[in-house]
């Protein structure tokens, strides 16, 4: 029997060929799912149940009653998913991407439950990292503009079409375009730092420091707190007051507002791409990290142009200056919201799962960037993430372990990370 992935770089789980195959319509190339009506595991699906519970107090996705999907972590979610489409007796599964975002353990334990459903039920993975192939895969299709183009042994497939790295750095970081005034050496401390929400415990004294310059990633499983800890520091979470966490040498809450805070933070998540609907050009995006604006609303002076343009040289991507920001790939997209973020060499650059949803190349020119700013510039690196990359160099790991009063925080060279 063929067990089927498909390399999901070119594939829209709401184009009509991924539509048909869910309707038993297969291409003749796959016979054995003609006539099968199949389900679909995905954020897309999982984000229609969310929906439907809000709108309709259908709580369809939880066992317990009345508890809210959404209060559920990523893991959790993938879980009750699959619970429920299983449940449905489909003729077949897609599996879109299942191990985004999720811990190593939730990780195993997904593909171990994928593995021992396959053997009842046809399982077809659709993926963006090779390793992220389920172990019974024999088989992978290249679908190109929403038509199937290739259908490949896995062991033909890994020969011919593994991604390759690639460069995406062209020269030297650009420097600042003016200096940060009374900056000290620690931009991050905190103190013997606990949170509780309600009766639940999340983080037992924390205590860590980030001095200028540094690059740190902040990892740990599902549910350890880290979603917390970056929202304390970047965000508004009033879990920050009153305790012992000191941001640019002031502690929070003693005077400096959240926006006087985040003028000296650069911020990516990739979610954050769903802000920017202007019809921007890519040189006025990366413009716009200098005024602090959500695209640009006004003619930019020639010193902005200059200093866009050497960013834009460094990334390799000059030839896109006037190309809509929209009608970018994902990867430059990326690119080009971290050079937003970094214009201004702030002190801080928070980095929060910002290689989910690549390829292996495409994660590789990210990763290159990273590296860049970490080497070449003062400013301190706090990158969140389950995986970790190839040929990224963080310096230092800060790792939440979850115990039953709360995560505690482990400082650790990043030679001893594991991909949690």
């Amino acid at each position: 029997m063929r067990y089927f992935a498909i390399e999901g770089t070119g594939l829209s789980m709401k184009g009509a060929w991924m539509q048909n195959l869910l309707r038993g319509k297969a291409p003749a190339e796959l016979e054995e799912f003609a006539g099968r009506k199949g389900l679909l595991h995905s954020t897309v699906s999982l984000e229609k149940f969310i929906e439907d519970e809000f709108q309709h107090d259908n709580f369809a996705l939880s066992t317990e009653k009345k508890r809210s999907i959404r209060t559920f972590s990523s893991g959790e979610q993938r879980k009750a998913l699959l619970t429920y489409l299983i449940s449905k007796s489909p003729g077949f599964l897609v599996v879109d991407n299942p191990f985004d975002c999720l811990d190593s353990e939730s990780v195993a334990q997904l593909k171990a439950q994928i593995t021992e459903l396959a053997k009842h039920i046809p399982v077809v993975q659709i993926f963006k990292r090779s390793g992220d192939l389920l172990p019974f895969i024999s088989h992978v299709l290249l679908i190109e503009e929403d038509q199937l183009r290739h259908v490949h042994k896995l062991e033909e497939y890994l020969q011919l079409h593994i991604h390759k790295e690639t460069g995406s750095i062209q020269g030297s970081i650009p420097p600042p375009s003016k200096e940060f005034n009374d900056i000290p050496e620690i931009l991050v401390e905190l103190k013997d730092v606990a949170v509780n929400y309600g009766d639940r415990p999340v983080l037992r004294q924390i205590n860590w420091q980030i001095k200028r310059g540094e690059f740190w990633q902040l990892t740990g499983p599902n549910g350890s707190g880290k979603t917390t800890l970056l929202t304390m520091i970047y965000g508004d979470n009033p879990k920050a007051y009153g305790v012992e966490l000191y941001l640019f040498g002031k502690k929070k809450g003693s005077g400096e507002s959240v926006w006087d805070i985040k003028k000296k933070i650069g911020y990516f998540t990739p979610s954050i791409t769903e802000l920017f609907h202007r019809n921007n050009t890519v040189e006025q995006m990366v413009i716009s990290g200098l005024l602090d604006t959500i695209g640009l609303y006004r003619k930019a002076t020639g010193h902005q142009q200059e200093i866009a343009d050497a960013w834009l040289r460094a990334l390799g991507i000059t030839e896109l200056r006037n190309e809509s920001f929209q009608r970018l790939s994902q990867i430059h997209q990326r690119l080009v919201l971290i050079a937003r973020a970094m214009i201004k060499h702030p002190p801080l650059l928070i980095l929060d799962e910002p290689s989910t949803g690549l390829d292996d190349s495409s994660a590789a020119m990210l990763s290159e960037l990273i590296n860049a700013i970490a080497a070449e510039s003062r400013t301190a690196i706090l990158y969140v993430s389950h995986r970790q990359e190839k040929g990224l160099r963080p310096q230092r790991i800060f790792r939440l372990t979850p115990g039953d009063s709360g995560s505690e925080g482990r400082d650790m060279p990043a030679d001893f990370q594991t991909n949690t």
